[in-house]
């Protein structure tokens, strides 16, 4: 009985900032698509947005600047006429795909 007010589970709690980016990313309706294009070696924006359905500019622009602010992909300028961006993934983008990779791989629960 003297045991009985031990607590022998504490709370765990998610380091915010890899919560931000899982809570950003996943919750995202297109941002899984364009890791998928860039994976694919689509990593152009117009080129993206002509390969899917549905996926205007706009929301394009929005998403790619959210995933560079993370660190996950990385976008290159270059002074040419017309201009060109070209968005690639970053290492820490190849480690956090993996995760999702390996979560794809998990599967639903056994019911």
């Amino acid at each position: 009985m003297l045991n009985a007010h031990i607590k022998k589970i504490t709370t765990r709690v998610t380091p915010p900032a890899s919560a931000e980016i899982v809570h950003k990313i996943c919750g995202c309706k297109w941002s899984l698509t364009v890791f998928d294009l860039l994976a694919q070696g689509i990593n152009r924006p117009g080129e993206m947005v002509r390969s899917v359905d549905g996926l205007t500019t706009k929301v394009l622009n929005d998403c790619l600047r959210r995933n560079v602010e993370f660190g996950l992909i990385s976008k290159a300028t270059y002074s040419e006429v017309p201009p060109r961006v070209e968005y690639n993934i970053t290492q820490y983008g190849q480690r956090f795909m993996a995760v999702l990779y390996d979560l794809e791989q998990l599967g639903p629960p056994p019911t």
